[in-house]
């Protein structure tokens, strides 16, 4: 079986940015983990990883994650643009 090495840095980070912005989402729409994991069907230890940025979440559970809250995916994984560009 091969070995995946563990994401460098930078893909950490990133999640890390996206797990911030869904808890941002989250909190927005005044909604608790458990909310989110009952409107999503996953356990609430599961949703708190993806939002802890622990875990790196399949689409699936991103797209069910962004529905539950109430916004677009795009919203959620887009990159902020770089400042002068």
């Amino acid at each position: 079986m091969p070995r995946i090495s563990p994401p460098d840095p930078h893909i950490l980070d990133r999640r890390r940015r996206i797990a911030g912005r869904i808890r941002d989402a989250r909190l927005h729409a005044n909604l608790t983990q458990q909310a989110i994991a009952e409107r999503t069907g996953m356990d609430r230890s599961a949703y708190q990883e993806i939002e802890y940025g622990a875990v790196s979440p399949l689409l699936d559970s991103l797209l069910r994650i962004a529905d539950a809250i109430g916004v677009d995916l795009a919203d959620v994984v887009r990159e902020p643009e770089p400042e002068g560009e």
